[in-house]
């Protein structure tokens, strides 16, 4: 049988993020992927241009649909977007005893907020302590801890702990946002560093998605039963062919998606 994860978000629909980029990624690992979408974005490579919530009763009758059905093994929460949608997305998981990853979605990469300020606390504190491991960016960090955005390696271990004493069970720390030739992302546990992964910063513009497939790549890890550690590897791989091949699909005039299938298409 199939692994099963499920992906809850918003729906991107230029395909580069959100349940498409989730779904393209879990499927190109090899997990069936099942979804729950939370808001319906207008929206491509250049800029988001509207957002409609999806009302809480079909948020949780969809995610009951799932669950009640299909034998899933690990969730992916992404955009939320309101502080009503985290409340119920946390009732609806309540007797869910899987992983979960949490991609705290607060800024698109056109620039566009995509969670309500008012929100970010209730993300914070209803829905972080439930999380398996939480994959913030550096300034998605910087604002669940309302500090500034880390700059060297001590200070992503450091605000990864303190997202651990949080109620995270992990943090990953991704890099992406940092400086250098190098990317580091880091593995966080409340003991401290538990692994890290670097590659070479690649030269491109084409990284719209890179968090909602890494942290859907991570789910689809844990949901063929992969230890944390080594899911997280496996996404990191995955990830940075996807993104090494993402300039061949030239989708959009901005920031265009990476490379999902870049194992199954040729070159």
């Amino acid at each position: 049988m199939a692994a099963i994860a499920l992906t809850i978000a918003g729906s991107d629909s230029g395909g580069g993020a959100g349940i498409q980029a989730d779904l393209k990624a879990m499927s190109a690992l090899g997990v069936f992927g099942a979804s729950v979408i939370t808001a319906v974005t207008a929206q491509n490579t250049r800029a988001v241009t509207a957002v409609h919530g999806i009302p809480l009763d079909v948020i949780s009758a969809q995610i009951d649909a799932v669950l009640n059905d299909l034998d899933v093994t690990a969730v992916k929460i992404g955009m939320l977007g309101t502080p009503e949608i985290i409340h119920t997305v946390a009732r609806g998981l309540a007797a869910f005893e899987g992983p979960v990853v949490l991609d705290p979605v607060m800024i698109a990469k056109s620039g566009d907020a995509l969670l309500a300020q008012e929100a970010v606390r209730t993300l914070r504190d209803v829905l972080l302590p439930t999380a398996t491991v939480l994959t913030p960016n550096l300034p998605e960090a910087a604002c669940l801890l309302n500090m500034p955005a880390a700059e060297t390696r001590e200070q992503m271990a450091e605000q990864g702990r303190a997202l651990c004493a949080l109620g995270a069970g992990a943090v990953v720390m991704k890099g992406g946002h940092g400086s250098g030739d190098i990317c580091h992302d880091l593995l966080i546990d409340p003991s401290g560093v538990m692994a890290e992964f670097q590659a070479p910063r690649q030269d491109t513009k084409n990284t719209h998605g890179t968090g909602c497939t890494l942290s859907s790549s991570i789910t689809a890890g844990l949901a063929k039963g992969l230890t944390l550690r080594d899911a997280v590897a496996q996404a990191h791989d995955y990830l940075q062919g996807a993104i090494a091949r993402a300039d061949e699909l030239n989708v959009g005039a901005g920031h265009g998606p990476v490379h999902h299938f870049h194992r199954v298409w040729p070159s």
